[in-house]
């Protein structure tokens, strides 16, 4: 139910780098939004022409949060600083370089099992 989407004109990391970051990314997303980590998914998406402030020069970075529920707007600045942060630390990305948007989903808009969730 909750997804975290990330895309950064990065080059592609190593295997196991890639791995660290998107497990590491689903267990704050857990924590953050207080849910099962089992239903959380995570992505990443490398090698992605990008522009940021209409160049290309630096890596740059754009992330999908979405949620089954509304969250708040101090839940949503503490994820900004956390993820931000860890994209940092992780691709390089310079955290003025990195957009967050943040989606609320209705219950019967999110399908799994052949089904929704509404």
């Amino acid at each position: 139910m909750p997804l975290i989407k990330v895309q950064s004109s990065v080059q592609k990391p190593e295997t196991s780098q890639v791995e660290g970051l998107l497990k590491s990314l689903s267990g704050k997303l857990s924590k953050h939004l207080g849910k099962p980590e089992s239903y959380v998914m995570t992505s990443l998406e490398a090698d992605v022409p990008m522009t940021f402030a209409g160049t290309t020069e630096e890596p740059v970075c754009y992330i999908e949060i979405k949620n089954l529920g509304n969250m708040s707007p101090s839940q949503t600045k503490e994820m900004s600083q956390d993820f931000c942060q860890e994209v940092n630390n992780k691709l390089g990305v310079p955290i003025e370089r990195i957009y967050i948007e943040f989606a609320s989903v209705d219950r019967p808009m999110w399908g799994w099992k052949g089904s929704t969730f509404g």
